[in-house]
């Protein structure tokens, strides 16, 4: 008795010290499951007191329901302050229910501090760059994607109270986990004048009926009851204010577009985050993570809006690549999928002079079962349809979740006594399925895209500046050459930056000498010299991806001189001379 009491104690004391590991933030951060909100702030920390010399943890804002909004900052101060580098940002769950975005931005994080000082590149990216990254935007969606029962698509909203239908109630009549599964899956109701039958060769799977074919079932909708009892269900949750239509660029109002709030920058936590990176003006590059689809979106996202084409090839340089490392996405203008306004993209580009891209992170038709991963499911001749999706691609995902996921994505369909309905069934994808990877297909999933704003990283603006020829033309007079040479693919800024005069340009300053005559120098082999008439000591450039600019100075007198480049978005250069 004594040995079993002994063993069962023993067994007590390792489950509850696994379940306490289970739940303990360590580094290197683990990406093999998902973390909650509290969890993201906790991994932030953890990285934050593990790095701090490479860190700064900083209270961006809070949301509408008080929580906390961080941005972890990582810098080398060795190498320059955090306003004097070229700024990648990057953020993600700006919708509730995306919270494999949240993830790449955790991963990103881990991945520069520790293998920084191991792996080159990554010590080159955090040295010469600065990195802000604010894994969560929509904190209140992502608390309570976890916490409450959800579809795959629902908790999308920043958590504004909004009189949906109209009735004078507020959020009064959202979806109900009925069953109590902590997920909100579909209503199904057996009628022989419904549009559905199940498919013949899996029974889980609604397909519409032929012309003269007799129905089977009706769909209902998520699961929910008609709490203000107006005949409708489901049809006032939450919100809505979408986090990704609030931003200042081009804003449209709610008869426009749903979602767009009352005015822009109305949610609490976006306006922080639009201060905080107005704060920072030194960001060239950023991305924003979102949920599904494969595809890395740029400006416009109005098929109206011209861009240069400089910035278009500004642009490619990272957009061609990243096709490259992560296979199955395409690359577009965010118009080509739909339009947008006030989205956050075209805020950075537009108002920050930011290189901006949208990451649409997961491809379901990854979810496969069959011997050839390259050939795609077959649609049958006959062109069934289980709500825009062929029955085919459905037999697939479901074989997925059945001998892959081991039947966590879906739940089978059971009867239920719904109180206004009666007898019906209630199944459906579940909540962590759908729009979210399996956990096991995660890790490479947030490495790739990783990887690909390591390569924006990469390719911000790194200026040489070199005085390449210096000569005597008179007594005490010297004709020199200055180039500033960008040996990587992003500009120093935009040209939308520039024709608009989004913010004061790049300047070469020289100092210790009298400047008699400077300007730009179009063609040093035939001397060729645009000289500017006033204040010829401070000329005005910006530097293009791969790509030089190259000034000509007449400078009396002898000594010390030095030339000074500044910039907002690179890091400035001095160069000294004795004349």
């Amino acid at each position: 008795m004594k040995h079993i009491i002994l063993l069962f104690g023993l067994f007590l004391v390792a489950t509850i010290a696994f379940s306490a590991d289970k739940g303990k933030i360590e580094i290197p951060l683990r990406f093999d499951r998902y973390y909650n909100y509290q969890e993201v702030i906790e991994a932030l920390n953890v990285l934050h007191k593990a790095f701090p010399e490479l860190t700064k943890l900083q209270l961006v804002g809070k949301s509408e329901e008080g929580r906390e909004i961080y941005a972890l900052i990582i810098n080398n101060p060795k190498t320059g302050g955090e306003l004097s580098k070229p700024g990648v940002y990057l953020d993600g769950n700006i919708h509730g229910n995306e919270i494999q975005a949240g993830e790449v931005c955790l991963y990103y994080a881990n991945m520069l501090l520790t293998k920084y000082g191991e792996n080159e590149q990554i010590t080159k990216a955090v040295d010469k760059n600065v990195h802000f990254i604010i894994p969560v935007v929509n904190v209140d969606g992502r608390y309570h994607f976890f916490v409450d029962a959800n579809t795959p698509s629902s908790g999308r909203s920043i958590r504004v109270p909004k009189d949906d239908d109209g009735d004078g109630l507020i959020d009064e009549d959202g979806p109900e986990d009925l069953d109590g599964d902590g997920s909100i899956t579909q209503m199904r109701i057996k009628d022989t004048l419904g549009i559905y039958k199940s498919d013949p060769i899996d029974k889980r799977i609604m397909v519409r009926i032929k012309p003269g074919e007799k129905g089977e079932y009706s769909l209902l909708g998520s699961e929910g009851i008609d709490n203000d009892n107006d005949g409708q269900l489901n049809e006032d949750a939450e919100g809505y204010l979408d986090a990704n239509r609030n931003w200042g660029y081009s804003w449209m109002p709610n008869y426009v577009q749903s979602g767009a709030g009352n005015f822009p920058l109305s949610g609490v936590g976006i306006k922080a985050i639009s201060d905080f990176v107005y704060a920072h003006p030194n960001i060239i590059v950023g991305f924003a993570f979102h949920n599904s689809g494969g595809m890395w979106l740029r400006v416009p996202s109005e098929k109206s809006i011209v861009v240069d084409p400089a910035d278009i090839a500004a642009y490619d340089v990272i957009g061609k690549e990243a096709l490259k490392i992560t296979p199955g996405y395409v690359y577009q203008p965010s118009y080509d999928l739909y339009a947008t306004y006030g989205d956050f993209d075209s805020h950075l580009f537009f108002i920050n002079g930011v290189f901006s891209f949208t990451g649409e992170l997961f491809q379901r038709e990854q979810e496969t079962y069959r011997t050839n991963i390259n050939k795609p499911t077959q649609v049958s001749e006959e062109g069934e349809f289980t709500r825009g999706s062929p029955p085919e691609v459905s037999r697939e995902q479901l074989k997925f979740n059945d001998n892959v996921a081991q039947g966590e994505l879906y739940k089978d369909w059971k009867k239920f006594k719904h109180p206004t309905y009666g007898d019906i069934e209630i199944g459906g994808w579940v909540k962590m399925s759908s729009r979210l990877p399996h956990p096991f297909m995660l890790p490479e999933l947030v490495h790739r895209n990783a990887s690909v704003v390591l390569l924006a990283a990469g390719n911000t603006p790194d200026i040489a500046m070199d005085v390449f020829d210096k000569k005597e033309i008179g007594k005490n007079l010297y004709q020199v050459r200055v180039r500033l040479q960008n040996k990587k693919g992003l500009p120093t800024m935009s040209a939308y930056a520039v024709k608009s005069k989004l913010y004061p340009q790049d300047i070469l300053k020289v100092t210790g000498g009298k400047v008699v005559a400077g300007g730009v120098l179009t063609d040093y082999r035939l001397n060729k010299v645009s000289y500017k008439e006033k204040k010829p000591e401070i000329q005005f450039l910006s530097v293009p991806g791969y790509g030089i600019a190259e000034f000509q100075f007449l400078i009396e007198g002898k000594g010390e001189v030095t030339f000074i480049y500044e910039s907002q978005k690179a890091q400035g250069r001095t160069v000294k001379i004795n004349l």
